[in-house]
Formats: C-alpha cells, structure tokens, sequence
C-alpha cells in the first residue's frame, strides 16, 4: 500500500510540476520535479524506499531509450557516427582515466579503483535530461543530434566501465585485455540481440495483420512490451540491454517508415500512447532522483566525519574537470569555441548516473564495507544537480539570439519570433492532416493540406503586412458579426423571419463571438440556452419546427443577405484598417457565400464536408497542442502563447460558422 501511495504522489506531483512551470517558465521541469521529489520524500505516510537499480533500469531506461531509438533521425545520427563514437566511446574512456585519479589525488580515502569506478559512473550523459534541457536551450540542429546520439551509447560504455571497475575493486583482480575484449562483446552482442529481437517483434505484428488481426490494442501491447522483454533478455545474455533496446527502436523506426495507409490508425494510437507513457517516466525519472537525495544527503550531512563544506569543494572540484575535459576533448576536433561550450555545458548526468552508484555494492569480497561508498553517492547527487543547474543557466543565454535592440530591430525580432511559432503550429496542423490522410477522406485532406501550404508559404516568405494585420482581426470581424445581429433584427420586426429562426441565427453568431473573444459570460449565456432546449417543451417545439425544408430554406437567405451586410460594414470601415486586412475580410466572407450556393455542402453530415470538418476540428486541436508544447519548452513566452492561440480562436470561429451553413443549408 505504501509504494502505492508514493507511486500516486509521485504521479500527482508529476501534473503539478507542469502547473508551477507555467507560473515560473524560466525554471525547467526537470529542477522542478527534482525539488518536488525531494518534498515528497518528507511526506508523512511515506517511508524510505529502497532503490533498485536493475528495477530502475528496465522500467525506466529501457522504454525511455527504446523511443529515443525510434524517433532519433537516423541519417543524421549516421552522418555523425564519427563524432559520437569519439563522445560516446572516446570521452568515456577518457574521463575514466583522467577524472579517476584525480579523485584518488583529491580524496585519498577513496581507492584508485573505486576512484576509476566513481568516475565512469560520472561519464555518460543522461538522454532525458538532455532531451529537458534541449528543448529550451535551442541548441543548432548538429549539436542536438551529436548530443542524441551520444546519450544513446555512452550510458552502455559508461556502465561497463564502472562494472569493471567495482569487480576490480571487491575482487582486488583487474586486467585490460580482458576488460577490453568483453567490452567488444557485450556491446556488440547488444546491438546483435536488440536487433534481431527487434525484427522478431516487427515480423510477429506484420504476421499478425496478414492472419487479419487488426486489432489496435494488440498491437500497442506487443509494442508497449517490446522493450522491457529485450532489455531483460539481453541482460540475461549477459550482453548490454541499454544497446539492446536502442537497437530495436532504430528497427522498429525502419519498419514505420515503411508501413502504409492500413497502419495509419495504429500510427496515431502508438503515438498518443506513447506520449502518455513518456511523460509519466520522464517525471518519475526526475522525482525518483530527487526522492533519493534526502536519504543521501543525509548519511554524509549528520556523519561527524566529513567537513560539509569539504564535500561540498568535492563537487565542485569533480563537476569543473568533467566538464573541462569535455570541452577540451570537443574543441580538438571541432576548433570552434561556441559549439565546443555549447557541447561541454550539455553534458548533464542524470538518473543513469544515480542508478548505477546505488548499484555499488556494500561489501568487498573480504567481507570489510565498501570504501566510501556514501561518500560516492553523494558525489554523484550532488554532480548531477551541479550540471542541470548549470545546463539550465547557461546554455539558455548562450543559445539566446542576438538582442533586436541590440541590433537597432526589436520589432522586427518580434514579428520573426512570432513567425517562427506560427510556422511550427501550423506544421503541428499540418502533420495531424497528414496522419489522419486515408482513402475514404483523400478528397478532404488534400484540399486542407492545401489550405495549410499556402498559408505556410505566405508565412516563410514573410508577409510582414498580414502578420500586422492580425491584431486587428478580432474587433472588425466583431462589427461584421454585429452588423449581421442587425439585419436579423431589421428581418424579424418586418416580419420576415419568425421569433424561432431569429434566435437560432443568434444563437449561431453567439458561438461565433465566443470562439473570438472566449468571454465566460456569454459561455454562461450558451450553457442556458441549452438548458432551456434540453428541459423544456418550448425548446423541443422549437427544434422541430426548424428541422422543416422551408425554415431551412429562410436560414439560407438570411445568411446570404447577412453576408452582404457585413461585406458592406467591412467596407464602411475602410478608412480605419489596414488594406491589407478589409480585403482578407471581404474574401472570407464571400467564400462563405460561394460556400453557401455551393452543392458541395447538400450532402449534410455525409461526404466531403464532414470529413473535412472533422479533419479541420483535429487540426486545430494539434495546433493549440503545439502552442502548449513550445510554451512550456520555453520556444515562446506567455503573452505570444496568448496571441497565438487568438489566431487559433479566430480558425475555429471560421469553422463553426462553416459548420453552422453546412447543417442549415443541407437537406
């Protein structure tokens, strides 16, 4: 019951750690997460867990690598390969060589070989949290895949060094050439392993569809399974699972690539799936982290042995060398100094790091406690904070573009970051449309994949005046909407439309003004609307009568007179918007006309125009999920957020307007 409640806590504090960050945006997730797993670890009905770490690495590395396989470009990372050997492979071995003796030199108490030990555990970058830190860093495009790609390999050559190093500590043995020659073979035989399972995995869902099973959730459980399974089994070869799982995912990434429109379904359940998953593990790894550090704190803090302040010089000492020798090692190759930082500040050590220094054991072969072995945990704790903290300060003001006032622009620095975020959330819409493409909605999606190219190709090559324009969208397409609450007003004391139409048109621009200004007291107004229709024979009455072809038929002339009285307010209003603005006004409202005679909406619900409204609907939401996405990355601020999601708003209001002639002007 108790690991329940901590594993509800945890997951609890995982939601609420993205709630604080969008107060305080400058703060990464991870640190907050971090902080917050150190407060649940003082929660009252929760008790010290003791950490496993072959639990640890198989429920949380294991899937988390096996995406990071699947979703890592792989030419890129192929382009690289000379690179990220030289990180992942190089740089391990020489930090282990470098920093180890430097421990022994710097803490005496610590033996050479647990000093080599100590370090190889500190060697390997950790993949979420570089994947944290990335996201708001804006790292170029070749370091954030040099980083990928060594995170994905440096953890197996990381922990086989310190596996050496600890036997070579408790059995007081140790030879190169052995160690060496099981390297070759565990890595190897990991990347052997992963991969054959991993086609075993893809081959026993292809048998499966061509046998006729279709069926998603099956498919999503072998898929969910997959890396755990192998990561156990090449552990129980004796063989790196970390390769392993890697391995299986850059498989199963080939077999997507070639899957066709049958596989779509399950192409959209995985990824919604997966994302779910990921963003439970990716909290827990950092709330576990900081769940631990209380318990490790404290064996050194209350132990009179140690000089905290010492300690504490320990980490310092330790982190500054790491991250020398890592800037060192880059700029020899690379001999640019910005790309070279860039590099040494994203090494960041996390959960990997913690997980394996748990594993030291507490006794030596003799039977004597294992030297220093608190003292190491701690070390690492502390290693890990120091380089995420460091990671979040500066690689943000480094990666930072140069200052518009800098350059005399500050304006036009704005409207490029504000194109920039219009760009990616429109290809968030446009990726939606794409995944969703299938033979029965081919016709639909390919006219919205148009409508999306345009307004891309209009943004990319920047329309500085549209971009102008859009701030004023909001209270001019409000006097269109008024002036057709007029006409229908002017309509109903005629005489030439009953009570009932009058208040459903209304009601249908209502739904258009809360789409554009999301006022809560007309929601309110919209809810007791509902009410009333629901709960009250009036209403039912009322529904029936303008079911009728003839009120239908009066809905349809009303709008089309309405389009032309807000044609007509647009153009009183002229003088007082830009050109640029009155003529997209004018165009969408007299596409709404041809929209209105046109025959392509009689079919109703059926057809092209349900389908496309359905896709529209799913693009838009990807839209408003990409906006959420960047803000919490820390892409954009909170007031672009807001002003993006205004363009969002005023495409929905434009949808339910479409949505309102295609069910009145059907039948």
């Amino acid at each position: 019951m108790e690991i329940f409640l901590l594993t509800m806590a945890l997951l609890v504090l995982i939601g609420a750690s993205n709630v604080i960050q969008r107060l305080i945006p400058f703060v990464p997730v991870p640190i907050i997460q971090i902080g917050l797993g150190i407060a649940a670890a003082y929660m009252p009905f929760v008790h010290h867990v003791p950490f496993e770490p072959e639990l640890f690495f198989v429920l949380f590395i294991a899937p988390l690598l096996f995406n990071d396989g699947k979703i890592t470009p792989r030419e890129e990372l192929w382009r690289l390969r000379s690179p990220i050997l030289l990180l992942a492979l190089g740089l391990v071995f020489a930090t282990v060589l470098l920093v180890g003796p430097f421990i022994h030199w710097l803490i005496p108490a610590i033996p050479l070989s647990a000093a080599f030990a100590l370090a190889a555990i500190l060697s390997p970058t950790d993949a979420v949290a570089v994947g944290s830190i990335s996201g708001r860093a804006k790292l170029p495009g070749g370091i954030l895949r040099l980083l990928e790609g060594e995170a994905l390999m440096n953890d197996a050559s990381g922990l086989v060094a310190f596996n050496f190093a600890i036997a070579a500590t408790v059995t007081g043995y140790f030879s190169i050439t052995h160690a060496a020659g099981s390297f070759v073979v565990i890595a190897l035989g990991g990347l052997a392993v992963g991969a054959a399972l991993g086609f075993a995995a893809v081959w026993l869902r292809v048998w499966l569809r061509r046998w006729g099973m279709e069926d998603v959730t099956v498919h999503m459980l072998i898929l969910i399974l997959t890396p755990f399974l192998i990561f156990l089994a090449a552990e129980h070869l004796h063989v790196s699972g970390i390769l392993a799982v890697v391995a299986a995912g850059v498989v199963h990434a080939v077999e997507r690539d070639r899957m066709g429109p049958s596989t779509i379904r399950l192409n959209v359940v995985s990824d919604s799936t997966w994302s779910v998953i990921l963003f439970c593990l990716n909290g827990l790894v950092f709330m576990l982290l900081g769940f631990e550090i209380p318990a490790v704190i404290t064996n050194i803090w209350e132990d009179p042995n140690y000089n905290n302040g010492q300690v504490i010089g320990y980490i310092f000492a330790i982190t500054a060398l790491l991250l020398a020798l890592r800037f060192v090692w880059v700029w020899a190759s690379e001999r640019r100094w910005k790309p070279s930082l860039l590099t040494a500040l994203s090494g960041v050590r996390g959960a990997v790091t913690l997980a394996g220094a748990f594993s030291i054991p507490l006794l030596l072969g003799d039977g004597s406690p294992f030297p220093e072995r608190s003292l190491i945990l701690f070390i690492c704790a502390g290693v890990i904070l120091l380089t995420l903290v460091i990671a979040s300060i500066f690689l943000p003001l480094l990666t930072r573009e140069p200052g518009a006032a800098q350059a005399g622009s500050a304006e036009a620095a704005a409207k490029e970051a504000e194109r920039r975020a219009r760009i990616k959330v429109l290809e968030a819409g446009l990726r939606t449309v794409q995944d969703e493409l299938r033979e029965d909605n081919q016709a639909a999606a390919l006219a919205i994949k148009a409508d999306y190219a345009q307004r891309l190709q209009e943004l990319r090559i920047g329309l500085a005046a549209e971009t102008e324009s859009r701030s004023a969208v909001v209270p001019l397409r409000l006097e269109a909407l008024e002036a057709e609450r007029r006409l229908a007003r002017e309509w109903l004391a005629d005489g030439r439309i009953t009570p009932q139409l009058e208040e459903a048109f209304q009601s249908s621009l209502n739904r258009v003004e809360l789409a554009l200004t999301n006022r809560f007291k007309l929601l309110a107004a919209l809810l007791y609307s509902l009410f009333i229709r629901l709960f009250t024979k009036r209403g039912r009455l009322r529904k029936a009568r303008l079911k009728a072809e003839r009120v239908k038929e009066e809905y349809k002339e009303l709008k089309q007179a309405a389009i032309a009285a807000s044609i007509e307010r647009v153009r009183e209003l002229e003088d007082q918007y830009s050109p640029d603005l009155i003529q997209a006004m004018m165009g969408h409202y007299r596409e709404m006309a041809l929209r209105l005679r046109g025959a392509q909406l009689g079919r109703g619900e059926t057809g092209t125009a349900a389908e496309r409204r359905e896709l529209e609907q799913k693009a838009v939401q990807a839209e408003r999920n990409e906006i959420q996405r960047l803000f919490e990355e820390g892409g954009i601020d909170r007031k672009l957020a807001a002003k993006l999601r205004v363009y969002v708003n005023y495409r929905e209001a434009s949808l339910h307007e479409n949505e309102q002639l295609g069910t009145h002007a059907a039948h």
